[in-house]
């Protein structure tokens, strides 16, 4: 799955696949006192990161996503999405 999310969003203006796992979160310094992630690390912004985090042992994975939803809400991927129908930069009027 990360993978496959890593290879879909390469190159994307505003979302970011972020490192596999607890460990690569936490080598990364992503994870608050080791262990949450900031609700508020993207405030303001139009971005979103997703995290996949995965137990082996239980053949199970969560997939995480983390972003700011006044920035990143309807109004935005609204202005987002006719800027790609109309054939504009992603990012414009963001």
């Amino acid at each position: 799955v990360h993978d496959a999310l890593s290879k879909h969003y390469d190159g994307s203006t505003f979302v970011s696949v972020m490192p596999l796992g607890e460990g690569g979160a936490k080598d990364a310094g992503l994870l608050e006192r080791g262990a949450f992630l900031r609700p508020d690390s993207l405030a303001n912004t139009n971005k979103l990161e997703l995290f996949v985090f995965h137990n082996d042992d239980e053949e199970r994975m969560v997939l995480c996503a983390r972003l700011d939803n006044l920035g990143k809400g309807a109004s935005g991927a609204a202005v987002q999405n006719l800027n790609l129908s109309l054939g504009l930069e992603e990012a414009t009027g963001l």
